[in-house]
């Protein structure tokens, strides 16, 4: 299963940063780096807490396809 986001979009209508996210978030910006990049699967808290930081849903954010 592929994973997309919407991560990048959403920080840019925000003027965020990866380091401004990943400080909100509690992680690391290389975390951010992989989850914009599809190459990480968040945990559904990390998931809620970026959704919740972006003012958007888990289900805008996030894009699983089959491969």
């Amino acid at each position: 299963m592929g994973l997309e986001t919407r991560i990048r979009q959403y920080r840019a209508k925000y003027k965020m940063t990866q380091e401004d996210l990943a400080r909100r978030v509690g992680v690391r910006r290389e975390t951010i780096v992989h989850l914009e990049k599809g190459k990480y699967n968040p945990s559904l808290k990390l998931a809620h807490d970026i959704a919740i930081t972006l003012n958007t849903t888990i289900d805008e954010l996030f894009i699983f396809k089959d491969e």
